[in-house]
C-alpha cells in the first residue's frame, strides 16, 4: 500500500507540468508560440514531452505501475476477506472483564428473557450471532460480530480506483475529440478532414467515423441591456441556443435544439455548444471586378464586448496573395485612448478595422491558425502617405484598395457556433466506478468492526448481565456502544410497569 501511495503522489507531481506548459492536445498554436519565444529551453522541454505530458511514455508508465501496485495490494486482501466472511463468529471468551470494553448490569428479569432481549437488540443492529448449547444451570452465552463489510467497502473503493484509471486510459485510446466552427446557415459533416482540430485516440481510425451531418439554422443569443450601461452586468450573456438540423444515413432529417448545457447525442458522439462569435462575410474583387473571395470568415472574440480578431486570406489574388488582418467590432465606437472599440456585444453598429499584407500566405506549406497571418514572406501595404494602410469598413460599404489591387466589401456579419464533438467510451465506466468507489468509501468510514460477547447468570430474582467487546483498530466509542446496548437490553427484558390508577385508589 505504501508503494501505491508513493506512485499516486508521483502521478500527481508528474501531472503538474501539464498545467504549467501549453499542451498540444489543447492548443497547438500556443505551443508553437512558446517554442518561438524560447529558442533554447523550448526544444529541450519538447524533447522530454512537457508539451504532451499526458501522452508521454513516462506518464503512462507511472499510472500503469500504479494499477499493478493496486492490484498486487487488493487481490491478496480479497482472498483474505472472502475467508473472513465465511468464518464463524468466535466463541465467548472465559474472562470478559479483560476485553477492551466491559459492562456489568443487574437486570430484573430471568436469564432467558435477558438473552432474548439481547438477541433482538443485536439482530436489529445487523450483527451475526452465535449461541452455543450449554448445560442445564450453566450461564447463558451469546457471541455477536458486526461491521465485517467495512473491509469489503475498503476493497470496493480500491477496486473502483483501478476501474476509473483503466476507464480513463481506454477513453484516451478509444475516444476522440474534434472542434469546429460552423457559421449560421452552413452545414458540417463528421468527416476527419472537416474538423478544425481533431484529437483521435491511439486506437481510433478516423476513416471509420460514423457519417452524420448538422446544419446550424439559427443561433439565438441574448445580452443584458436592461441595466445602466455603467453597470458590470451591461452586455453580459444571458442565453445561447442553436437551432440545428441533424441528418443520419437512412433517416429523415430532424430539427433539434442545442444548448450550452444541453448537448446532443448523434452518431455515437456528443455535440456540445462551447462558444459563439461573428463571421463577417466579405467580398474581395480584383481590379477587373472578378470575385476572388466571398466567404464568411470567423473572428475570435477577445472580451465581453466581442471585440474579435481574425484574418482574411485571399490565396487567389495575383501576382501576390493578399492577407487582411484586424478587428471586427459588433457595436463600433471610437475611444481617444484605445481607438476603435466595441461598446456592446450585439451587432448594433458592426464594423471591420483591417490592415493589409501581400506576398506568400503559406510559406513552406506550414500549417497556421485561421485567426492569424504568417507574415514571414509578406510585406505590409502602405497608403499614399507611406503609413501602414488602415481600412475602416461598416456593413454595406466597399473600400478601393490602393495600387490597383481591387476592392473589399463588408456584406454582413452572421454568427458562428463553436461545436465540440466528443466520443469517450470510458466515460460511463469511469462514472460507475466513481459512484461505487464513493459507496465503498462511505462503508469503510461509517462501519465499525466489533465483536460483542454476552454472559447471563441468574442472580436472586433477576439476572447478572456481563458484556465484553473488542474492536478492530481504534474505536473510541466502543465502551459507549456497550453501555447503550446494556441499557437497551435492560429496557427490553424488564420494562417499567405502568400502575393502574383504579387499583391505586382501592389501596
Amino acid at each position: 500500500m505504501r508503494t501505491a501511495l508513493f506512485l499516486l503522489l508521483m502521478l500527481s507531481v508528474a501531472a503538474v507540468p501539464g498545467s504549467i506548459f501549453p499542451q498540444r492536445g489543447i492548443s497547438a498554436q500556443r505551443v508553437t508560440t512558446y517554442l518561438d519565444q524560447h529558442k533554447t529551453a523550448g526544444p529541450i522541454l519538447d524533447k522530454i514531452g512537457l508539451f504532451d505530458v499526458y501522452t508521454t511514455p513516462w506518464f503512462a508508465a507511472i499510472y500503469l505501475l500504479l494499477v499493478v501496485s493496486l492490484l498486487g495490494c487488493v487481490i491478496p486482501r480479497i482472498r483474505l476477506q472472502a475467508k473472513t466472511l465465511r468464518a464463524p463468529v468466535p466463541k465467548v471468551p472465559r474472562r470478559l472483564s479483560r476485553l477492551a470494553g466491559h459492562v456489568e448490569r443487574e437486570v430484573a428479569a430471568p436469564p432467558q428473557e435477558v438473552l432474548a432481549a439481547a438477541r433482538a437488540a443485536l439482530s436489529r443492529r445487523r450483527y451475526r450471532l452465535r449461541e452455543d448449547a450449554v448445560a442445564e444451570g450453566a450461564p447463558l452465552e451469546l457471541a455477536a460480530e458486526g461491521g465485517r463489510m467495512r473491509e469489503t467497502g475498503n476493497l470496493l473503493f480500491h477496486l473502483c480506483l483501478i476501474i476509473v484509471i483503466i476507464a480513463l486510459a481506454l477513453g484516451r485510446l478509444l475516444g476522440w475529440r474534434g472542434d469546429v466552427i460552423v457559421p449560421v446557415g452552413s452545414s458540417f459533416s463528421s468527416v476527419g478532414a472537416r474538423y478544425d482540430t481533431l484529437q483521435p485516440g491511439a486506437w481510433v481510425d478516423t476513416a471509420k467515423f460514423e457519417p452524420w451531418s448538422m446544419k446550424v439554422n439559427n443561433l439565438d443569443v441574448e445580452f443584458e441591456d436592461q441595466v445602466d450601461p455603467s453597470s458590470a452586468q451591461w452586455g453580459q450573456p444571458r442565453h445561447f441556443t442553436a437551432s440545428v438540423t441533424t441528418s443520419l444515413p437512412g433517416q429523415a432529417p430532424r430539427q433539434r435544439t442545442l444548448g450550452v448545457n444541453s448537448p446532443l447525442a448523434i452518431g455515437g458522439a456528443s455535440v456540445f455548444l462551447l462558444g459563439n462569435g461573428y463571421a463577417p462575410r466579405v467580398t474581395v474583387r480584383d481590379a477587373k471586378g472578378t470575385v476572388l473571395y466571398d466567404e464568411a470568415t470567423p473572428f475570435l472574440p477577445q472580451d465581453n464586448t466581442y471585440r474579435s480578431v481574425g484574418a482574411i486570406k485571399v490565396p487567389a489574388a495575383s501576382p501576390k496573395q493578399l492577407g487582411f488582418f484586424g478587428f471586427f467590432l459588433p457595436t463600433a465606437a471610437f475611444s481617444k485612448t484605445q481607438g476603435p472599440v466595441s461598446i456592446f456585444p450585439d451587432t448594433r453598429a458592426p464594423a471591420l478595422v483591417l490592415g493589409l499584407y501581400e506576398g506568400t500566405l503559406f510559406p513552406g506549406g506550414r500549417p497556421q491558425s485561421v485567426y492569424t497571418l504568417d507574415t514571414a514572406s509578406m510585406s505590409q501595404v502602405k497608403d499614399t502617405k507611406g503609413q501602414p494602410l488602415r481600412i475602416l469598413l461598416r456593413q454595406g460599404q466597399t473600400y478601393q484598395l490602393p495600387g490597383g489591387r481591387g476592392s473589399i466589401s463588408f456584406d454582413n456579419a452572421p454568427r458562428w457556433a463553436g461545436l465540440s464533438i466528443r466520443s469517450d467510451p470510458g466515460k460511463m465506466p469511469a462514472l460507475a466506478g466513481a459512484l461505487l468507489g464513493l459507496l465503498g468509501l462511505v462503508m469503510s468510514m461509517s462501519l465499525r468492526r466489533r465483536r460483542i460477547f454476552l454472559r447471563v447468570t441468574p442472580e436472586g430474582a433477576g439476572s447478572r448481565l456481563q458484556i465484553g467487546g473488542l474492536a478492530k483498530g481504534d474505536d473510541p466509542r466502543l465502551q459507549v456502544a456497550l453501555e447503550q446496548l446494556a441499557d437497551t437490553i435492560g429496557a427490553r427484558a424488564a420494562p417499567p410497569r405502568t400502575l393502574d390508577p383504579a387499583s391505586e385508589r382501592k389501596k
